[in-house]
């Protein structure tokens, strides 16, 4: 089962001040030909934070959108606001062993906000304060779809709902201004995120790609992390409790633009494309500020 968040003009949508309908979002069943609202939520969050969200989702009968119709950016990200993302930095064993480290005994942890998320087909808009070192980092999602605290692993992995693909777009300049990357990290919609949640039901599998205009720059198997999904969720929890709704980006393996020699990074007009196998594809053009 896969569950998205799209955007529609809704008639019940408090508009702007000219009486036009704004964009409403919907919480949305994504089957083979066809996006079924789930009636009353607003995004996949929102589902998430019920008890029973998976018969609910199945169950759900509301408006279908073609998806054939649909056009690409009326798919938001799949969770709006989650109250946290906790990304994860060097979790890919070959990228880790190729650049001469040791593997790491815990995981490397930093934050980013929510206001930095766009959907799935939404442009990259280069910051005019930070536009000539901004870099891809292809991952994958964790979503969790349970309360965690303290958790081992196995209940860790019972409170995942699902995986989703997103690029933690960085700006390396400010990133390495200073020794936390906080600040290269989140800034205001940079980092794609989608394009629906695939709901956990095996081991997390498949292939990471990320390819910008027609040159593939990573490729690397899911299962090359480290710390799996259960594992980072188990660890996290620790620390903090986890809500339902809340996002947690895996890492990045090697071939990002500022290893490189000469170091390359995205450009207006570049598209950016990340794929994990089985869990969809984000598209994202590359744009200038203003």
């Amino acid at each position: 089962m896969r569950l998205g968040t799209l955007r529609v003009a809704g008639s019940d949508a408090v508009g702007p001040a000219d009486g036009s309908p704004r964009t409403a979002t919907v919480a949305v069943r994504v089957d083979d030909d066809v996006a079924v609202e789930i009636p009353g939520f607003d995004d996949v969050g929102a589902l998430l934070a019920t008890t029973g969200w998976r018969a609910t989702a199945a169950a759900a009968d509301g408006a279908r959108h073609p998806r054939a119709a649909l056009a690409p950016r009326a798919w938001a990200p799949p969770v709006l606001r989650p109250s946290k993302v906790v990304c994860v930095g060097l979790n890919y064993r070959h990228h880790i062993l190729e650049m001469g480290r040791d593997l790491p005994a815990f995981p490397t942890l930093f934050a980013k906000y929510p206001e930095a998320l766009i959907g799935p087909y939404d442009p990259i808009v280069l910051p005019s304060v930070a536009a000539d070192a901004v870099d891809w980092e292809g991952e994958v999602a964790v979503v969790v779809g349970a309360t965690a605290r303290r958790l081992d692993e196995a209940a860790a992995a019972d409170a995942i709902a699902g995986y989703a693909v997103l690029n933690d777009v960085t700006m390396r300049d400010h990133q390495y201004r200073t020794t936390q990357w906080l600040q290269g990290k989140t800034f205001e919609a940079t980092t794609p995120f989608g394009p629906w949640v695939t709901v956990a039901e095996a081991p997390l599998t498949g292939e990471l790609r990320t390819v910008v205009d027609d040159e593939q720059v990573q490729r690397t198997p899911v299962e090359d992390m480290v710390f799996g999904p259960a594992a980072l969720v188990a660890y996290i929890s620790q620390i903090l409790t986890l809500h339902p709704g809340d996002v947690i980006a895996t890492g990045t393996p090697g071939g990002v633009g500022h290893a490189r020699r000469p170091p390359r990074y995205l450009q207006p007009g570049n598209t950016l494309v990340t794929t994990v196998t089985g869990l969809g594809e984000l598209r994202n053009d590359v744009v200038a500020e203003g």
